[in-house]
C-alpha cells in the first residue's frame, strides 16, 4: 500500500497570511511514493532470513561445539587406553627384560655348573683310568702271588708226604702238638717238659704259612725277636721243618730257665 505525501499544518502557518486564501505550495508539488510498506516488509524479510540464518548458525555451531567436544572427549578415552596400553607395554617390556635377565643368570649359572661338571668329569676319568691301570697292576700282583701260593702249597703238600713220619718223630720227640689257631694259613705249636720246675707248663708259637717264607706271628712266653728270626731266616733257607720247632723249643728252654 502507497502512502500520498501530505503537508501538515505546520507548514501552513509559515505560509504568509496573504497567501492563506489561495493554493500553498505544497499543494501544487507532486505526490512522491516511498514504498515504506514495501521496504518494511523486505525488512521483515530480511530479518526473518537473517534471524534464522542466525539461528542456523547458532545450531551448527552448537553442533560443531558438541561435535567437538565429542571428539575431544574421544581423543582424550583413546589418548586414555593409549597410556594405559603404555603402561601394559612398559610393563611387559620390564618383565621381559627382568625374566631375560634372571635367564642369562641362569644360563651362566648353569654354564659354570657345566664347566664344573666337565672338569669333575675329567678328573674322574682319570681316576678311573689311573684306578684302571692300578686295578690291573693289583690283580697282576695278586695273580702272580696266587701262583706263587698254589706252587708253594703244591710243594708243601708234595713235602708233607715225605715229612708226616718225620713231623710224627719230633711231635714224640719234642713233647710237642699241633692245634688249628683260629686263623686260616696259621698253626698253633704247643710244647710242654720246657720248664724244669713244672714239666706242665707249656710254651707255643703260631707259624703263619700264607706266604712264600715262614714267620712266627704270636709266642707265649715272649721270645726276642731277633732270635726267633735268626731260626727264621735258617727255616727259610734251608726249607726243614725240624729246623724250626728245633729252634723254637732251645728258646722256650732258654727263656724259662731265664
Amino acid at each position: 500500500m502507497t502512502s500520498v505525501f501530505e503537508p501538515s499544518a505546520s507548514t501552513s502557518r509559515h505560509h504568509p497570511l496573504g497567501a492563506v486564501g489561495g493554493p500553498s505550495l505544497a499543494d501544487t508539488l507532486p505526490s512522491i511514493n516511498f514504498g515504506f510498506d514495501d521496504l518494511r516488509d523486505r525488512m521483515a524479510k530480511f530479518t526473518a532470513k537473517f534471524d534464522a540464518f542466525i539461528e542456523q548458525g547458532r545450531k551448527r555451531v552448537l553442533e560443531e561445539r558438541n561435535q567437538f567436544r565429542m571428539n575431544v572427549a574421544e581423543l582424550q578415552e583413546d589418548q586414555r587406553m593409549k597410556k594405559k596400553d603404555i603402561e601394559i607395554l612398559q610393563l611387559k617390556t620390564n618383565t621381559y627384560q627382568q625374566t631375560m635377565a634372571k635367564e642369562a643368570a641362569e644360563t651362566r649359572e648353569m654354564q659354570t655348573a657345566i664347566a664344573s661338571l666337565s672338569s669333575q668329569r675329567d678328573k674322574q676319568a682319570a681316576t678311573r683310568d689311573a684306578l684302571k691301570e692300578q686295578i690291573a697292576t693289583t690283580q697282576k700282583d695278586i695273580d702272580a702271588r696266587l701262583a706263587a701260593q698254589r706252587a708253594h702249597a703244591a710243594q708243601m703238600e708234595a713235602q708233607a708226604r715225605f715229612n708226616v713220619p718225620e713231623l710224627d718223630f719230633w711231635v714224640t720227640n719234642l713233647c710237642m702238638r699241633i692245634e688249628g689257631a683260629g686263623v686260616e694259613d696259621r698253626l698253633k705249636f704247643v710244647y710242654t717238659h720246657v720248664d724244669e720246675k713244672n714239666w706242665e707248663r707249656e710254651a707255643w708259637f703260631e707259624l703263619s704259612t700264607g706266604s712264600r717264607d715262614y714267620d712266627v706271628r704270636h709266642c707265649r712266653p715272649k721270645l726276642e725277636r731277633e732270635k726267633v728270626e735268626k731260626v727264621l731266616e735258617r727255616v727259610n733257607e734251608t726249607r726243614e721243618l725240624a729246623v724250626l720247632l728245633k729252634g723254637m723249643r732251645e728258646l722256650f728252654v732258654e727263656a724259662m730257665k731265664s
